[in-house]
């Protein structure tokens, strides 16, 4: 599929990117190789292929929820660099 240098300067300024004028005709180029490629698994047949999003199987390794006693003050502050009231004292972000 051939991608005019147009389409190439076009897609460039809806990303915001600023492309030289010698760049133009090697990504089109390559542009036009990619979109070729997809033409080409479009041929494919894929009936009787189940739609997937992923290449393979993945489960989610989930504990179950379990109720446990949290940590008191000290022990939480315990290895605090430096502490200021029961809490940990950390420089100003703005």
């Amino acid at each position: 599929m051939k991608i005019t240098k147009t389409e190439v300067l076009h897609v460039a300024h809806l990303a915001r990117l600023e492309i030289g004028d010698t760049d133009v005709d090697r990504l089109a180029g390559q542009i036009g190789t990619i979109l070729d490629y997809v033409d080409t698994l479009k041929q494919v047949d894929t009936t009787g292929v189940p739609s997937t999003s992923h290449a393979i199987t993945l489960t989610n390794a989930f504990r179950e929820d379990e109720l446990q006693n949290h940590l008191d003050p000290e022990a939480a502050l315990a290895n605090a660099p430096e502490k200021d009231d029961g809490a940990f004292a950390v420089p100003k972000v703005i």
